[in-house]
């Protein structure tokens, strides 16, 4: 849960802060550029539903396939402030997904530390706390991996499906904005199908084989 706060939390910041830089303010004057998640927290999708999630996974059975998910609070921003629209569409779009790979990479960066140093490890300085900060930061990693995929889905409301709107030809983006009513089904079918999971493995591998599991 620390993690997933986290997480998120760096995620809508992302996207506060590079609207900015294109000219809206609006989420900077609400606080939004901040990794505090009490400015990010939306009652639901980041307390209630993730909550729910850990509980159903440590119950076992059936119940313990109900992925961990969460969202924060929506960032708001304004287009029509924006400088050069279509490029800040993308840019704020991706923001979020490159805070968490940032976020993972350091995660990685930080468990090689770990695995190499003579601070830690049996008889080390900091051998008592070994256990947990690794199992922190590989979570930390698969979080964040798992945001970062997740969000780059083409498919309304999730960040991928703004790039993919201002790529589209004119003609096509109708056709976008009638999916918008029926994303949230639509994300549902792909994490119960198990297409997330065959997105998602080869990222996974590449992970364990960055982390030599």
């Amino acid at each position: 849960m620390v993690v997933l706060l986290f997480a998120i939390s760096a995620h809508e910041a992302a996207h506060a802060w590079m609207s900015n830089r294109f000219g809206d303010d609006t989420a900077r004057l609400l606080g939004r550029i901040t990794l505090n998640p009490v400015a990010h927290i939306a009652p639901i999708g980041t307390l209630l539903i993730p909550i729910a999630s850990f509980i159903f996974a440590h119950m076992g059975g059936a119940a313990a396939a109900i992925p961990l998910i969460g969202w924060g609070k929506p960032t708001p921003v304004n287009p029509l402030r924006w400088r050069n629209k279509d490029l800040a569409n993308v840019m704020v779009s991706i923001a979020g997904i490159l805070a968490n790979l940032t976020t993972g990479i350091v995660a990685i960066i930080g468990f090689k530390i770990v695995q190499y140093s003579h601070l830690f490890g049996e008889g080390a300085a900091l051998a008592s706390i070994t256990e947990p900060v690794i199992m922190f930061l590989i979570t930390a990693i698969y979080v964040n991996a798992s945001l970062a995929v997740f969000n780059l889905l083409p498919f309304p409301p999730l960040d991928g499906s703004k790039v993919l709107y201002t790529i589209l030809p004119d003609n096509m983006k109708p056709a976008l904005e009638a999916l918008e009513r029926f994303g949230f089904i639509i994300l549902i079918l792909v994490i119960k199908t198990g297409v997330l999971d065959v997105i998602f493995r080869p990222v996974e591998s590449v992970i364990e084989f960055l982390l030599g599991l």
